[in-house]
């Protein structure tokens, strides 16, 4: 039976927010298509109808949460106009993102896989980097665009760095220190 397009673009984002999660929770060979289809409610044969290969879907599903992720960042911001990093920063560097890799951060779900990727998404990831650096280094701020930049660099740095850190430490006292200490030198730069 053939589908509409309007019920195949619908399909499609399904199957891109299933693996998004999917990658994030078991990592990118942690999961095959079929079970991947199962989670989206939808055929294996199907997969081969929207995608090329697990990775064009790998590629999108990437690339568009983190883009994803970078919009909520502005929104965010924008609604806390008297403290716009704190509210970021504090979003991200809690234990309900640490516990929830499937609904968290791509980078810092899949750092090491990521680097091992074709360029052509490494490109892609390269220019939502850019994002999210520029983003926080407007609002902790500098004298320069390369001071922000740098300011940035830093800060996204550390946050990914302490929530992959925060997720490997078994011991909840100390995973919670690494979050909050990271949160407290990023929001007193400013």
């Amino acid at each position: 039976m053939r589908v509409s397009r309007e019920q195949a673009a619908e399909n499609r984002q399904r199957v891109v927010a299933t693996a998004a999660r999917l990658f994030r929770e078991r990592g990118f060979d942690g999961i095959g298509i079929a079970d991947l289809m199962r989670e989206a409610g939808l055929t294996h044969g199907g997969f081969y109808g929207q995608f090329g290969s697990k990775d064009e879907l790998m590629a999108e599903a990437v690339a568009t949460t983190l883009e994803q992720s970078l919009q909520r960042w502005h929104e965010r911001a924008a609604r806390h106009p008297e403290d716009p990093l704190g509210a970021v920063v504090q979003a991200y560097l809690r234990p309900a993102h640490r516990d929830g890799p499937g609904a968290g951060c791509g980078f810092a779900a899949l750092a090491s896989e990521l680097g091992r990727q074709p360029k052509s998404l490494r490109r892609r990831l390269t220019d939502t980097l850019r994002g999210f650096f520029d983003m926080l280094g407007d609002q902790i701020g500098g004298n320069t665009a390369a001071a922000r930049r740098k300011q940035g660099i830093h800060a996204y740095s550390a946050m990914v760095g302490a929530l992959v850190l925060a997720r490997i430490a078994e011991d909840e006292e100390l995973s919670r220190e690494i979050l909050t200490t990271v949160a407290e030198a990023i929001t007193k730069r400013q």
